[in-house]
């Protein structure tokens, strides 16, 4: 009845991915490549989860 109260699960994945790969260029262009890559690492874990959700969700 209520569902348009619950948030969208792929939707707060993308804020999530984009808020990491924000940071990640951050670190990037302070030079910091070791940050760089480390979040550059955990924002490709997140694009797997999110393509794995997206996924789940087509096939429903």
């Amino acid at each position: 009845m209520f569902s348009f109260f619950k948030r969208d699960p792929i939707k707060a994945l993308r804020q999530k991915y984009d808020a990491k790969a924000e940071q990640a260029m951050l670190a990037q262009r302070k030079g910091d490549m070791r940050l760089f890559a480390d979040l550059t690492a955990e924002a490709e874990e997140l694009w797997a989860q999110l393509e794995k959700l997206q996924a789940e969700t087509k096939q429903s």
